[in-house]
């Protein structure tokens, strides 16, 4: 037994996205709130620590889950880079969520069988469809890329010096 995994009643690609979305929009809370207690209060610098971690984790996570969504819905190129960008603007994901919402783009399940729409017999989605139905590797791989991104990104320093 699978729990639904499998068909998407878990973690459907709506339910990733938006969840992906809400968390980018609260760690863009978090690191501004950071950001005003050190330059502005000049009170601490915990905030920026806590809140620039947090938001960069679920930043590579949105971008990283945005794109496997993406591909999954069958999603232009132009829609999956204006979904990336909205990372980088503070609050951005909520609006580009209720887009994709108004403009059924998130609607749906996993792809696990290819269908007539020729997009389907692309490789990247037949890669794609191979590891949603293997989700257990899936997440395996998303959250070792995920790791491995970040510690890049942390050893090559912060965004911007101090």
């Amino acid at each position: 037994m699978d729990g639904g995994f499998r068909d998407g009643r878990i973690v459907s690609p709506r339910l990733l996205y938006r969840t992906l979305a809400i968390a980018e929009a609260v760690t863009w809370t978090m690191l501004i709130v950071g950001m005003i207690l050190k330059y502005v209060v000049q009170s601490t610098d915990v905030g920026v620590s806590i809140g620039g971690a947090a938001h960069g984790i679920v930043f590579v996570a949105f971008c990283m889950g945005a794109v496997l969504v993406g591909i999954n819905q069958h999603w232009s190129l132009k829609t999956i880079v204006l979904s990336l960008v909205t990372a980088v603007v503070p609050y951005a994901t909520i609006p580009m969520d209720r887009h994709l919402e108004r403009t059924r783009q998130l609607e749906g399940t996993w792809r696990r069988v290819a269908t007539d729409d020729p997009r389907d017999h692309r490789p990247l989605n037949r890669l794609l469809r191979w590891f949603v139905n293997h989700p257990a590797l899936l997440v395996t791989i998303f959250v070792v890329l995920l790791v491995g991104i970040v510690t890049v990104l942390l050893i090559a320093g912060p965004p911007v010096g101090d």
